[in-house]
């Protein structure tokens, strides 16, 4: 597990450092980001009581994705490094115990905690994975495929506003989940394949826009 976690927050860091050289200097406020997509989720998950709601768990669970990619980027702090990151994360699953909330209250329960404290807890988060009915190897897959479809946007034009999110009718991110849906984790070269049916798919979009 340590070194899935080293693996991530070095594609964590490497997407921040695209944005900004000195991103981690620049005390971004990443719990605030945090909370804002625990409310995207509920939206996904449905959360009204006064109308007919179907949640949607494969939206659902991209947005568990997202929300590791700020979580990381929050534990990261000026002069500690990746190794010792890692062994944080690993130090406070150790013993973890699942809450055993719905997807709901797990994801109530980090906000609160981002709010609370202006930080990430792993373990709060560990349990809303749980509740969305990710296990560690998809989480891991996953966030990949979205760390990749982020280096996608940065490459298409998304920091200067040039880039298409939505492709004939649909966002990206639904894209995303069909090509992930068709291709093996386990391969040498996953992280290539998810470019490249991002891109195939792209220009099909844009040549049609």
């Amino acid at each position: 597990m340590k070194q899935a976690f080293i693996n991530m927050l070095q594609m964590q860091n490497s997407m921040n450092t695209r944005v900004h050289p000195q991103w981690i200097e620049q005390n971004y406020e990443w719990y605030r980001a945090t909370w804002i997509e625990c409310g995207e989720l509920i939206e996904h998950y449905g959360y009204k009581w006064w109308k007919k709601q179907t949640p949607d768990l494969d939206q659902v669970q991209l947005e568990v994705i997202d929300i590791w990619h700020f979580g990381m980027s929050a534990l990261f702090v000026p002069g500690k490094d990746i190794e010792g990151i890692a062994d944080g994360m690993v130090a406070e699953l150790d013993g973890f115990t699942p809450s055993g909330e719905g997807v709901r209250e797990a994801t109530e329960a980090l906000a609160l905690h981002c709010l609370e404290t202006r930080s990430f807890s792993v373990a709060r988060f560990w349990s809303l994975m749980l509740a969305s009915e990710l296990d560690f190897d998809s989480l891991y897959s996953r966030y990949v495929g979205k760390n990749v479809l982020n280096f996608f946007r940065q490459d298409h034009g998304y920091k200067d506003g040039t880039y298409v999110k939505n492709w004939q009718g649909r966002e990206d991110n639904e894209h995303l989940v069909e090509i992930l849906a068709a291709l093996d984790s386990g391969a040498e070269d996953y992280a290539d394949r998810v470019y490249q049916g991002l891109a195939a798919r792209y220009q099909d979009a844009v040549a049609a826009h």
